[in-house]
């Protein structure tokens, strides 16, 4: 299932998300830290969906309360929400 979602209190812009039998098939952010989000994107590839929720969820960027790992947890945990269904 491909599925996109708009980051909140980062500089990434959108995340683009497949995601087969619970693994995260690609990820694809536009905007944000190019280096770190391509490293990040290629890390994931293959991961579970609820590795990659437990393992980035609560990451944080400077003195934000967030970070885009944390949002691509949050945007994890939305897709979990909305297959669900």
């Amino acid at each position: 299932m491909k599925f996109s979602y708009n980051p909140k209190g980062v500089c990434s812009m959108r995340m683009d998300i497949d995601v087969e039998d619970n693994k995260i098939r690609s990820l694809n952010v536009i905007g944000g830290c190019d280096g770190n989000l391509k490293g990040i994107s290629k890390l994931v590839q293959g991961m579970d969906v609820d590795d990659v929720i437990s393992k980035l969820e609560g990451t944080t960027c400077g003195r934000k309360k967030t970070s885009c790992p944390d949002q691509l947890a949050t945007a994890l945990k939305l897709y979990k929400e909305q297959s669900a269904e």
